[in-house]
């Protein structure tokens, strides 16, 4: 969702930068880059780390809390597509292509994201703490997701933005499309890479699952 559907990854940059000076520090863009498609837990561990933070779970936890309420106003606000993404949609829901969003994001702020989305896209929707702390890289959550829509992981083309979400993908058997947001992806053995997805529809994915397949 962050980063492959909406253009939501600056406005965590603004959560993330506002919370690290309440911290006492600035995150360096490394630590920025490393926590891209990650889950709260660990976001939350990597910042207090790179900022020299005692990882105390209570003050992590009320962090995370900050974060989420924080990102959430910020998500009412401007919620911007990313280039082609919302085409893509259309096209596979006029297909009657079954589709599952994916996301490290939690459950709470993901339901505030799909008001904007259209959660009538998705026949189901799995969370970052909906699999039991399986967070991607793990292709736990697109298994998961493959099991809820009723077919095989590699029968399912995911559509990725980031280095974790791209490797849980790829574990988990599905043909990859993957289309870098803040995080430079080359092509590798198991994905394929496009610079957006615009003109990309319902036909070109299962193209892209075909030629895979074969």
């Amino acid at each position: 969702m962050d980063g492959t559907l909406i253009d939501s990854e600056k406005l965590w940059d603004i959560g993330l930068k506002e919370l690290a000076v309440q911290l006492g520090g600035e995150l360096s863009q490394q630590a920025r880059d490393s926590v891209v498609g990650s889950n709260m837990d660990n976001t939350m561990r990597v910042v207090f780390t790179s900022l020299g933070v005692e990882p105390d779970q209570a003050a992590m936890d009320k962090a995370a809390q900050w974060l989420t309420e924080r990102t959430a106003e910020l998500f009412r606000i401007d919620l911007p597509w990313r280039p082609g993404a919302r085409a893509v949609l259309e096209s596979l829901h006029e297909h009657g292509v079954p589709m599952a969003l994916v996301t490290s994001t939690e459950r709470a702020l993901t339901e505030v994201a799909l008001d904007s989305i259209g959660r009538h896209f998705f026949t189901a929707t799995i969370c970052g703490d909906e699999v039991d702390g399986r967070n991607k890289p793990d292709p736990a959550p697109y298994l998961l997701a493959a099991d809820l829509i009723g077919v095989s992981a590699a029968r399912c083309v995911a559509v990725e933005d980031s280095p974790m979400g791209m490797r849980s993908a790829v574990t988990a058997g599905c043909t990859v499309l993957v289309v870098p947001a803040e995080v430079p992806i080359a092509p590798g053995d198991g994905w394929t890479v496009r610079d957006s997805l615009v003109g990309v529809d319902a036909f070109t994915l299962g193209a892209l699952g075909l030629a895979e397949s074969g």
